[in-house]
């Protein structure tokens, strides 16, 4: 959860986090099958709008201990409690995290692959947003943009799907995810 945000929008607080990142989230989302065709050994990830983990630490186990995952977000809080996460599933040595403010991503290092998980459309100038993942993104490097359809409408993804094309972003492919709309794209 980055940038600035609608006005009628909030940074979803770190508490409320456990609340959809728990053990039966496993039920509807498994990381692993989300991401088995974009996330490979010894990359360098980045899951921006982390919370506590849930994908980070699935992706430090994907990458291994040749890759990176860099878990991003703007509550110092939920990126502590992803650290202790990570050390239980020891991990953490593959983990990096990364304090965003609300106006910027701020990481200057290039990546083989960005998710966001159910935060882009709380993000108020997502032309901003998107260019500077194209600016993290190794070339022919991967981006996969998921959208809770709970929030989001289809029209209101198919905007941000624009916004993405007008950034620069080249889509690939749709993702499926339950409850979700996903699409896949490239630098």
């Amino acid at each position: 959860m980055v940038f600035k945000f609608l006005d009628n929008q909030r940074i979803c607080p770190w508490w409320l986090t456990y609340s959809f990142d728990n053990p039966l989230r496993h039920l509807i989302h498994k990381p692993e099958k989300i991401l088995a065709d974009l996330v490979k050994p010894g990359m360098t990830v980045m899951d921006i709008g982390c919370g506590f983990g849930f994908f980070s630490i699935a992706m430090a186990r994907m990458v291994g201990f040749d890759g990176r995952v860099v878990a991003v977000d703007v509550q110092e809080k939920s990126l502590n409690i992803l650290l202790k996460r990570a050390q239980k599933e020891r991990v953490a040595n593959i983990v990096d995290v990364h304090l965003a403010t609300v106006d910027k991503i701020g990481y200057s290092g290039q990546v083989d692959f960005i998710l966001t998980f159910w935060m882009a459309h709380e993000v108020k100038d997502q032309p901003a947003f998107f260019k500077e993942i194209i600016a993290m993104l190794k070339p022919g490097a991967k981006y996969l943009l998921v959208e809770p359809t709970i929030h989001v409408s289809a029209a209101e993804f198919d905007a941000t799907v624009q916004n993405a094309i007008a950034s620069g972003l080249k889509p690939v492919a749709d993702q499926k995810v339950t409850a979700s709309r996903a699409k896949v794209f490239t630098r």
